[in-house]
């Protein structure tokens, strides 16, 4: 076979709306045999937190992933992208002009895959509940515009929002806001663990060794009622502990489709390629990556460090040194491809310059070489991510301005090290919870941000993020002016933006959707066909 690379041009907000409803126009059979998938994502319950997959903590790519595919929620980005349509619920909207009223209509017969009926107490319980629990996590600053749930019957639920919000039916649409059953989810307390129940299409029993999750078997809800058309009855997810060991498992077969997080060395190789029984599938994306501040931390909070370090930082070498054509340079916290976006960094500070650091370090009568550690987690966002802290670290020590070490941590104990502040400057990458300018800024600089960030701009919590949700315009100034504010005071420092990628075995159907533009997995699309 003459191995292909499918490359998907459109990105997010560009591609043409396609209901859920439709399915895959190339699906493949349905088999007994599950479609087994391939992730480096590491799924842990520790002591600073037990409850990884609990709808009300969950945070992160890899634990979302999860979540969608067993937890359903009032609204459901359609297969393509576009605007958000209803799932769980049979029809959702604003019911007044000032965009402050949201209700949804509960499907009929809508119920939990024990059997259990769905009902519009359930919705209110399930929301109301991630929003009293209020995890450190950060997850439940998604629904700080809901004032009040309200229920009308059995069916109707209604969101009284605190302020005008056009962002809410996507908001609805993340697993924050899916729908629990009572009888499994405890009102005030995290339910600790790995099982996971809910009304979604699949039901999951995970494979769990020393508190880490090693494989989960996602198995076709037989009461599932949606707009999802399963094209498999069962998908088996397997962790690997590095990139190598998950694209070995690929090439003997032993899985089927490898995702998250792949080398850019084996994306390069299978892009080369001309034979073989492997497909790669090169599809927009909009994860970023940045470098956040502890402005409170000594190193760190005169302003004029951070921005030096914008200064010098030359994001088009990093890039070219280890990603390639993977990625591109990132000059705001919005990505290039998303309505709305400033490129408000490259604006202020144009290209590198050490001479101009030099001097924004002196006007603050701050003693160089300034002494700093970049940390970084060693397994979240796979293996290129240590060199390139080493090609940061280069670049900073460089200058002459910086005294720069670097040290890498796992994920299970750098995400709580962070939280709590024990970091002076740490890289992290962003993976939306939904395609809008918004989600790529509030998340970072509202109030109870995921950060924990001590970071807080008035203008923006209080004027600039409620007056940007007001308006249907999503390329509004008030978007430029956060990213503006950002760039001037660099609370966070933005690096790359990247493409996402899906490796198959050829008869392997439904890879084109396996993921959309925010690195949802949607494994109902994948399918069993022939090898061509």
């Amino acid at each position: 076979m003459n191995r292909k690379t499918l490359v998907l041009p459109a990105v997010a907000g560009l591609l043409a709306p396609v209901l859920a409803a439709c399915g895959g126009s190339d699906s493949g059979s349905k088999s007994g045999d599950a479609i087994v998938v391939g992730t480096t994502d590491r799924f842990t319950a520790t002591q600073d937190a037990p409850a990884p997959v609990d709808p009300a903590y969950a945070y992160d790519v890899g634990t979302w992933n999860i979540l969608r595919q067993t937890v359903q929620t009032l609204m459901i980005l359609p297969k393509g992208d576009g605007d958000p349509v209803p799932e769980a619920a049979e029809k959702c909207g604003f019911t007044d002009s000032g965009n402050e009223r949201f209700a949804c209509t509960l499907r009929d017969d809508l119920k939990f895959a024990n059997g259990d009926r769905v009902t519009a107490a359930d919705v209110k319980y399930s929301i109301d509940r991630a929003r009293a629990i209020k995890a450190d996590s950060g997850v439940a600053g998604l629904l700080s515009t809901i004032d009040t749930v309200e229920t009308q019957g059995d069916r109707e639920v209604i969101f009284h929002l605190n302020t005008a919000d056009a962002t809410f039916p996507y908001k609805l649409s993340t697993p924050v806001a899916g729908i629990v059953n009572p009888k499994d989810y405890e009102k005030n307390k995290l339910r600790d663990g790995f099982a996971v129940d809910g009304s979604g299409p699949y039901t999951m029993k995970a494979d769990v060794k020393n508190g880490e999750m090693v494989d989960a078997v996602f198995t076709k809800n037989p009461n599932y009622k949606g707009t999802l058309q399963l094209n498999n009855d069962k998908v088996e997810m397997r962790s690997f502990a590095d990139a190598d060991a998950m694209g070995n498992a690929l090439n003997k077969g032993d899985i089927d489709v490898m995702t998250r997080t792949m080398s850019p060395e084996q994306i390069q190789k299978l892009s080369n390629a001309s034979q073989g029984n492997v497909d790669l599938v090169e599809m927009p994306g909009l994860e970023i990556r940045y470098l956040a501040f502890n402005t409170n931390a000594p190193s760190v909070k005169d302003k004029a460090v951070r921005q030096a370090m914008a200064q010098v930082v030359n994001r088009s070498e990093l890039v070219s040194k280890v990603y390639g054509t993977q990625a591109e340079p990132l000059f705001s916290l919005v990505p290039a491809t998303i309505t709305g976006h400033s490129n408000s960094f490259f604006n202020k500070y144009g290209d590198p310059s050490v001479s101009k650091a030099k001097s924004l370090l002196a006007k603050a009568n701050i003693t160089t070489p300034v002494k700093l550690t970049l940390h970084y987690t060693t397994d979240h966002y796979g293996p290129a991510t240590k060199k390139e802290f080493e090609i940061l670290q280069q670049q900073l020590n460089s200058s002459g301005l910086f005294d720069v070490s670097i040290e890498g941590t796992p994920w299970d104990k750098f995400r709580p090290a962070e939280q709590k502040g024990q970091y002076d400057v740490y890289g992290m990458g962003w993976f939306p919870d939904f395609p809008d300018a918004d989600n790529f800024l509030a998340p970072f600089l509202d109030k109870d941000n995921f950060l924990g960030s001590p970071y807080t701009n008035g203008e923006i919590r209080n004027t600039l993020i409620p007056q940007s949700r007001r308006e249907a315009d999503r390329g509004s100034s008030s978007l430029t002016d956060i990213q503006d504010i950002v760039a001037g005071d660099v609370p966070v420092l933005p690096l790359w933006q990247g493409k996402q990628y899906v490796a198959a075995r050829d008869d392997i159907t439904g890879t084109a959707y396996a993921l959309n533009s925010s690195s949802t997995l949607q494994l109902w699309m994948l399918g069993r066909g022939v090898s061509g």
